[in-house]
């Protein structure tokens, strides 16, 4: 499988990059400038961009980029409650609780920008 590309608009992509590097495992694959910087982890490449630093950066139709919103990718986590705990003794704010379903568990964790993560661990069949 090919890598799939999320964007996520960050206020500060420096804090951005050190978050999901330390805390979800993502891999710096380039940093070219203040304002972009693509992760990887697995086959989810992670474009983070600052508002107005061009290129995606930048709304074609004159709007204001902002960091937030309810869209989200997913990670899947083999002991969520570990990661959660050390997310939360990392200072990371938290949009939910764990929730537990029928298909598993989940946390939403914000990052630095306010965008949401999904971290899941899937329930055993």
């Amino acid at each position: 499988m090919s890598p799939v590309s999320v964007r996520y608009i960050v206020d500060d992509v420096d804090r951005a990059v050190a978050f999901y590097r330390h805390h979800l495992g993502f891999e710096v694959v380039t940093h070219p400038a203040p304002g972009f910087a693509m992760l990887q982890r697995g086959d989810l490449r992670l474009l983070l961009n600052a508002p107005g630093a061009g290129g995606a950066g930048r709304a074609s139709d004159g709007t204001t980029l902002e960091p937030g919103g309810w869209n989200r990718f997913q990670l899947t986590e083999t002991d969520l409650d570990v990661t959660v705990e050390q997310l939360r003794d990392a200072g990371a704010q938290f949009r939910s609780a764990i929730v537990a379903g029928s298909g598993g568990r989940q946390a939403l964790v914000a990052d630095p920008a306010g965008n949401v993560v999904e971290l899941f661990e899937p329930a055993e069949r």
